[in-house]
């Protein structure tokens, strides 16, 4: 893999771990959002007040780096915007069908789809460390989905039958998460080629603009209300756009110029498990033996896939 001719300041793994922890709150916050606000609209103020926030910034700063993305880099950019728009789209709206655990597991599938095409889009060979910590984390990801609708009892596994399954809701919500995942991976590959010539701040400028652009456009075609919301939705916006999405995904966002696109989007396996401690204590969501199983194995996986990627710098 080609590294970048300057050192990072810091360790990029250190700021992944900083980065896995700020995503885990916004399943939460967007949980308490869909209260008042649809999940449309919600998607649309995340990255609307991220872009304003890092406007002053942008273009104080980084304004020569802006004028730097021109020709293939900005369409590159544009299809960056549009796969994250689609990404919260489809995953904040599949929070009012599912669980935070089901939802947030299924959309971090995205390392599956991001490692099936990263030696085609970015020509990144996948060493074999990556390759099974990989394996091992998506298995947990598995169990951890399983166990969100099936149950142990007496030693045996319990599981509706499929055609109660895809009747209900909880398959609408799955759905909708997994193509969130497959919009997410898109994202990850084209950043994973900009990032390697483009600065942070002004990638995430460009990027978060072009999908609140997308977004707002999409509330104003459904017909929900851009405004008249209670102050304290305003306020899980706000939280929305600082901690999860300023910090956390431009923390991974850091880390693409320094870190493979399987490794980081490998990385973001470390979420469902953030967002299940946090959704026991907010949510009253207890996690069952079969998530805790499912939790350990993706640890093993992100630090096994972490070995790997060390030794290859």
């Amino acid at each position: 893999m080609k590294k970048p001719a300057n050192s990072p300041v810091l360790p990029p793994i250190i700021v992944i771990i900083f980065g896995i922890l700020a995503v885990s709150t916004g399943s939460i916050f967007v949980r308490f959002a869909q209260a008042a606000a649809p999940s449309i609209v919600i998607a649309a103020y995340r990255l609307a007040f991220a872009t304003l926030f890092l406007a002053p910034l942008t273009l104080l700063k980084y304004r020569s780096g802006l004028g730097l993305i021109r020709g293939n880099d900005r369409k590159l950019a544009i299809g960056s915007g549009i796969f994250l728009a689609l990404h919260f789209a489809t995953w904040i709206t599949s929070l009012e069908f599912t669980t935070v655990v089901s939802s947030v597991v299924l959309v971090s599938t995205a390392p599956l789809w991001v490692a099936l095409l990263s030696p085609i889009t970015v020509k990144e060979k996948l060493a074999r460390p990556i390759l099974i910590g990989m394996l091992m984390a998506f298995i947990g990801v598995v169990i951890i989905g399983v166990s969100d609708v099936c149950s142990i009892q007496d030693r045996n596994l319990v599981c509706p039958s499929f055609n109660d399954f895809i009747r209900g809701e909880a398959f609408l919500g799955d759905l909708l998460a997994l193509i969130g995942a497959w919009m997410a991976a898109g994202y990850l590959l084209i950043g994973r080629r900009l990032r390697a010539g483009v600065s942070l701040i002004p990638y995430i400028f460009v990027v978060y603009g072009i999908a609140a652009i997308v977004l707002i456009t999409f509330t104003f075609i459904s017909g929900n209300p851009a405004f008249g919301y209670p102050s304290q939705t305003y306020l899980w916006f706000i939280l929305l756009a600082l901690i999860p999405q300023i910090l956390g995904h431009s923390s991974f966002n850091w880390a693409l110029g320094y870190l493979s696109a399987a490794f980081v989007s490998i990385t973001l396996l470390g979420e469902p498990i953030g967002s299940s401690i946090l959704a026991y204590f907010l949510l009253d969501e207890t996690p069952t033996k079969l998530k805790i199983i499912g939790a350990i194995l993706i640890l093993a996986g992100i630090y096994i896939a972490a070995r790997g990627e060390a030794k290859s710098a």
